[in-house]
């Protein structure tokens, strides 16, 4: 068994009795959608043409979205079609970073990932899906594509269809048959400002869901709706020399010209927020800090006093905290945190990553807990001394697994090009030492470092700055991007919605300006050089995490 779909688009007539059956039969919430159906008008007038494309979850053979799930709760089964099991959902809205096809939403009611599920109840009892039965013309059919004898094995084999996005390697098993490239492209149409049939989108920028939300404003032959006292609709006049003054409006009050657009389409809320950068920041210099303190503890790069110890690790542990809190509070369901532990994805990098951090931070702590018990006399010398080296080696892989692991968890997020760069753990990496080498300077400034490790943070912050600024300007944004919407993601970043924390954030606050005092010297203005370049890299990582999430799936 392995069931699909195939879309007729040359029969449906955009009426959403798929939408609506599918909304009764699997009690779908108002605001989010698991089958919608997309409208696109092209031409120019009389020559105008609209097509309707049904759009719903692709059943891949090859789903990210179960790749990346840390505890299966979406799961492939054999009959190919791809589940989900709400009550193992922790939340985490990894499946929707891997979806290439944005066909996966968080139910507003359960906090939990859903999504079109073939009917996976009706199939089991031989019915079909709710949406092919309502469709009044049949453009949905559904059934065994192994099964040379079924209607959609017949269909696929006389009929010309494509599929969204086969560079994914997704393999997707939602069939379009004559599917109009316009519609079947996210990007082949302007996403904004846009007029949707009546009613004109705006986005909302500083809205906590980000650009998926938006306010609605109806118009009516280009005027804003105003209502009388009885409360009755009236078209507010044109005032003589308002911009986007005539009989048809298109978009924010522009002239319709050669009509381009889509008309009518459904979308998901962007699932990361500010936590998600935070995050990055704070373990960032939990794993630097610690990775300062094995390499001169473990490997004698430098000296590492009992009182730097104590210090630095201390506010190591407290990033390391701090990272934990960000993760769970991003969770829709936070309570069920711990399933990644208890029922962790071995091929999820969010499980994966889950244990590094486990394991680095219970050996960064019992390497703190004993070097401050030594410091404050609890424990004699020699059991330190004897157990410095071991410690720092165990915790110097460990705090490189965590700087890094997040590289391999963006990777496995293909629903965001941007992401996919191979420079990513290398990147990342400089991030840490970066971060680590900051951390190390704000401890510096009450004076408990030995001189050696002081330098070496300066020098470390130097070099991590200059390599920095050489990864981001010959490499994540100086070489050609693979895919359009990682072109459009990085120009967003570096000429668009994102350049003023780029480059006026990232750059110049969080490189130049900490170039510039740590050439100063002084373990003041090396501290406040840290705290720039902290601030800096978090606006960087706000736009990296951001500016995938705005560009269209659907």
């Amino acid at each position: 068994m392995n069931y699909g779909f195939a879309i007729d688009t040359r029969s449906c007539i955009g009426c959403h009795a798929c939408s609506t059956a599918c909304k009764s039969e699997n009690q779908v919430p108002l605001g989010v959608s698991r089958t919608w159906v997309k409208y696109t008008e092209t031409g120019q007038y009389p020559d105008v043409r609209r097509d309707f494309q049904v759009t719903r979850c692709n059943h891949c053979a090859n789903p990210p979205c179960v790749r990346i799930c840390p505890v299966t709760a979406m799961y492939q089964r054999d009959d190919g079609i791809v589940e989900f099991d709400s009550d193992s959902c922790i939340g985490c809205k990894g499946c929707m970073q891997a979806c290439p096809y944005d066909a996966i939403h968080i139910d507003p009611e359960t906090s939990t990932a859903a999504k079109c599920h073939f009917c996976a109840h009706r199939v089991e009892n031989g019915l079909e899906p709710a949406c092919v039965v309502v469709c009044p013309t049949h453009s949905i059919i559904a059934g065994d594509i192994d099964d040379p004898t079924s209607e959609i094995s017949r269909v696929l084999a006389r009929s010309p269809v494509t599929v969204r996005k086969p560079e994914q390697g997704t393999a997707p098993k939602l069939f379009y048959i004559e599917g109009h490239d316009v519609s079947l492209h996210p990007t082949a149409l302007p996403r904004e400002p846009q007029g949707m049939m009546f009613a004109e989108v705006q986005p909302i920028h500083g809205s906590p869901a980000g650009d998926a939300v938006h306010a609605v404003k109806l118009t009516l032959d280009g005027g804003p709706l105003l209502k009388s006292d009885s409360g009755t609709p009236i078209r507010r006049p044109q005032t003589q020399g308002e911009p986007g003054g005539g009989p048809i409006q298109v978009g924010s009050g522009t002239q319709a010209g050669h009509m381009t657009q889509v008309a009518y389409n459904a979308q998901h809320k962007v699932p990361w927020h500010w936590p998600v950068p935070a995050y990055l920041v704070t373990k960032g210099v939990a794993a630097g800090v610690f990775g300062y303190l094995a390499l001169g503890a473990g490997f004698g790069a430098w000296e590492v006093s009992p009182a730097a110890m104590v210090a630095a690790g201390l506010l190591g542990l407290v990033m390391v905290v701090a990272t934990t809190a960000l993760l769970v509070y991003d969770l829709e369901r936070p309570e069920r945190f711990l399933s990644i532990v208890l029922r962790p994805q071995w091929k999820s990098w969010i499980a994966r990553g889950a244990y590094i951090l486990i394991g680095f931070s219970n050996v960064a702590a019992l390497w703190w807990v004993l070097e401050t018990a030594g410091f404050l006399g609890w424990i004699g010398p020699d059991l330190v001394a004897q157990a410095r080296k071991p410690l720092a080696w165990a915790t110097l892989p460990l705090a490189l697994g965590a700087a890094t692991y997040t590289a391999f968890l963006f990777a496995q997020a293909e629903g965001r090009d941007l992401w996919q760069s191979p420079l990513l753990p290398v990147h990342m990496l400089v991030q840490s030492m970066l971060a680590g080498s900051a951390g190390m300077l704000l401890v510096g400034v009450f004076g408990v470092l030995p001189a050696s490790l002081q330098a070496a943070a300066q020098l470390g912050l130097v070099v991590t700055l200059v390599l920095d600024l050489f990864v981001l300007g010959f490499g994540e944004f100086g070489i050609p991007h693979a895919s359009e919407l990682a072109a459009r993601a990085a120009h967003d970043i570096t000429h668009g919605r994102y350049k003023r924390s780029f480059w006026g954030g990232a750059i110049v606050l969080g490189h130049l300006v900490p170039l510039a005092l740590l050439g100063a010297g002084g373990a003041v203005l090396a501290a406040i050089a840290a705290v720039a370049a902290l601030t800096g890299l978090y606006l960087y990582e706000h736009a990296f995490v951001m500016a995938p999430q705005d560009q269209p799936n659907s």
